[in-house]
């Protein structure tokens, strides 16, 4: 499974044969700086042609950086970008560091439970830094209405990021039916249970 994956930093050449392998799972990636390259914010990511994942199974994205704390043994900081699936043969991130000293790219193969997993980890930490921090409650209950609506747009955000990866004139967009589809399951939810949103999520 050596040449399993294919990646395309802006601008730049395809890659699809990994620098390491670590295992018959698990490869790195890594793109050194080019002097005839321009600094990249966004990386495509995909299976090759004719390659599909085991049943059950999704690729975790990672992005490898060098470890903040040099005593910490590690040999890189992992931060987990999101994943390719069944149904979802390539993506593409934005990557929030400085590419212009290099960077790698790690993939593993795990059973898709686990990756789900990552994915609803992310897709919480997304949505905290998304949405502001509640006020306190007064008398005039504004600070209930607050909780409520930061509420509802973490409900919303969480559905819609799964749509993440979709670009349009280099901004990640989303398409007009994922919102659709997210209101007619939460108004669905809301004439079932009208109290969901008052228990803490």
């Amino acid at each position: 499974m050596s040449q399993t994956f294919g990646l395309v930093p802006a601008g730049q050449p395809v890659i699809t044969t990994p620098t390491k392998i670590l295992s018959d799972t698990s490869f790195i990636y890594s793109i050194p700086p080019s002097p005839n390259t321009k600094p990249f914010s966004h990386i495509v990511v995909f299976l090759l042609p004719g390659i599909t994942l085991p049943p059950a199974h999704a690729a975790a994205i990672h992005l490898l950086t060098p470890p903040t704390d040099p005593n910490s043994g590690q040999e890189f900081d992992i931060a987990f970008l999101g994943a390719l699936g069944h149904g979802k043969p390539s993506a593409i991130f934005k990557l929030s560091n400085d590419t212009s000293k290099g960077v790698a790219i790690g993939i593993s193969v795990e059973p898709e439970a686990a990756v789900g997993l990552k994915m609803q980890e992310l897709a919480n930490k997304q949505s905290k830094a998304f949405v502001p921090t509640a006020a306190g409650t007064g008398s005039n209950g504004g600070g209930q209405t607050l909780q409520l609506a930061q509420r509802i747009i973490n409900n919303a955000f969480n559905f819609l990021s799964s749509y993440s990866g979709r670009m349009h004139n280099g901004e990640e967009v989303v398409p007009i039916k994922a919102f659709e589809q997210w209101w007619r399951k939460f108004e669905g939810r809301v004439r079932s249970d009208p109290a969901f949103l008052e228990r803490d999520v």
